[in-house]
Parts: C-alpha cells; structure tokens; sequence
C-alpha cells in the first residue's frame, strides 16, 4: 500500500463524562472509517476533555481550591483504567474494520491521573503513550509517564506513532521517536494554533514523515454540560462560570507532508478533515535528510533512552499468608 487514506476527528469532546465521550468517538470514528480512513486521530484528552480550568479559570491553581479539588475527583471516578471494558467499543471497531484510532484519555494509574494518547490496533492490544512532561498548569493534574511508553506501531502499510502537544519541543523525545522511523505521526494537541502547527510541520520535515496534527472544539458550556451529566458540583461550578470568554479550544487540525507543505486545513469549528497520503513521498524525502541516518552524526552525539516502567516501589519476596 502507497495510498493511505487518512482523517482527523475535529470535535467537540464531552467533558468529564468519560462514556459520553466514548460512544461519541466511536460514532465519529466509524463515519470516518465508513468513509474509507484506515487512519482516524482525536486530538489530546478527547476522553474526558482538556482540562481547561488550569489555563482559563481564575484561582484555580490556589491551595485546596474547592472547585479544583472536586473536579480532580470526579477525573478519578471518571478516567479510563488498563484493561477498561468501556474502551472495548473502540477495539472491536479496529478489529472489524482494521483501521487505525488515535485518541487521547484521561487515564487513573494507581490514584494518580497521566495524558495518555491510545492507538487502537486491529487484532492487537491499545498501545499506549503517557506524556513525558505535562507543561505549565497541567502538571496540577496529570503524572509524568515514562519511557516504557515510547513506541510505534508496526502496521502493514508501515509505522505510526504519537506524540502529545508540547513534547513536540522536546528534542530528545523527536530524536527518540525519529529514530523508530515513523511514516505517519499523530501530534494530538488541544488546538492547533499557530505554534502548534509550526511544530508539526517542522516534524514532518525533521522525522520525514506524515503528520496529523489532531485538535479539539471546546466551549465553555461544554464543560458546565459535562459536569452536569456526572451529577455535578456546586464549587465546580462556580469555578467553571468564572472562566472568561465561551470558546476556548478553536480546532485549527492539519495533515501535513514530510516536505512541510499543508495536505489539508480544518477550520475552527467541528468537522473531520480527509486526505490521501502518497506514502513515496516518505523514502523520496530521505534522500537529502534522514535526520536519524546519513544526516546524524552517532560518532559525536548519543542517546541513551530508558524504556524500563519505573513504577516508584518495587516488592520481592513472598508475604505471609
């Protein structure tokens, strides 16, 4: 396969309800894959939505906030697990279809929260990427992943992989990923603005590759709507209304081609963006930089990346009964 027909979901998540959100990306995906993707990509968080009270809702970093504090319970009750049932909708999908589905979620490791982006693969397990550095406020939310979540997907066309929003100005992460040899790249974002679309398409042109830089719809109600539908919260609330302006994440997706040029633009509003990527384009574009290969210089520069799971606590031994 040369051609590989390719889509973004540019959507509107459903905040904090975790199974609305579910049964809406399963809708979605299916319209695009009845459309013929092999390919679908959900921007950042797009299970359980981008927390955006850190960013946009005054005092929401303060100590024992209240509203914080109640919305951070109800991401635990709410997030996604390993091995979560309610994610099987979205595996039989990619089984029976056998495309691929790229979305991000809220996912609850032990009693903590990270930003995994879950690649669902037809007759094989999600792989999983938990993101490295959650930037600025988002660490009041989520965990940091680890190495053990740096990988591709071996498809029969070739390689996808996934990076999350900033770690795309990570340079070590790039050189990482770079090095597995990605033909199509999902860069999962909240929005794409103007930065973010710089970042993507200057990874397209450095990993050589395809780039589907994924981005969310988001409005204020979107979020007062979603807490009602987990039976709201009288702090949250007043946390959420305070929050100025009423859209908030505004889209912006692209496809981009590892030359940099943009295939195809979304606007600010929901839609899914289609295109045809001509796979040739990828070996055609080493011939001048292979930024992992005959462009690098492994003589003067090493990385070094550690894939082990590094859980904090490790138990040996036998317990007594």
């Amino acid at each position: 396969m040369t051609k590989l027909p390719v889509a973004i979901v540019q959507a509107a998540p459903v905040p904090l309800d975790f199974q609305g959100g579910i049964d809406k990306a399963v809708r979605l995906a299916s319209e695009a894959v009845e459309s013929g993707a092999k390919v679908v990509a959900f921007g950042e968080t797009f299970l359980g939505g981008y927390p955006l009270w850190l960013d946009e809702a005054p005092g929401a970093a303060l100590w024992d906030h209240p509203g914080s504090m109640a919305l951070h319970r109800i991401m635990l009750e709410q997030a996604v697990v390993a091995n979560d049932e309610r994610l099987l909708p979205l595996q039989e999908l990619a089984d029976a279809s056998g495309a691929i589905i790229s979305i991000g979620a809220h996912e609850r490791v032990r009693r903590s929260l990270v930003n995994n982006q879950l690649t669902f693969r037809p007759g094989l397990p999600p792989l999983g990427h938990r993101k490295l550095v959650p930037t600025h406020g988002e660490r009041l939310i989520w965990a940091r992943g680890d190495g053990s979540t740096l990988g591709v997907h071996q498809a029969e066309w070739g390689r996808i992989g996934s990076l999350i929003c900033w770690e795309h100005w990570m340079p070590l992460a790039r050189a990482a990923m770079h090095n597995l040899g990605e033909d199509v790249h999902v860069a999962a974002w909240p929005t794409v603005r103007e930065s973010h679309q710089i970042a993507s398409r200057h990874y397209a042109m450095e990993g050589r590759c395809f780039v589907l830089a994924a981005g969310l719809v988001q409005m204020k109600d979107d979020l007062l709507d979603g807490l009602e539908r987990v039976g709201g919260d009288a702090a949250a609330r007043e946390l959420l209304e305070a929050i100025p302006g009423e859209v908030l994440n505004r889209g912006g997706s692209l496809i981009a081609a590892p030359d940099t040029r943009v295939i195809a633009q979304a606007g600010e509003g929901e839609e899914t963006l289609f295109a045809e990527l001509d796979l040739a384009e990828v070996a055609e574009g080493l011939t001048n930089l292979d930024s992992d290969g005959h462009y690098a210089r492994p003589d003067v520069f090493e990385l070094n990346v550690d894939t082990r799971a590094k859980g904090g606590v490790t138990w040996s031994g036998e317990a007594d009964v």
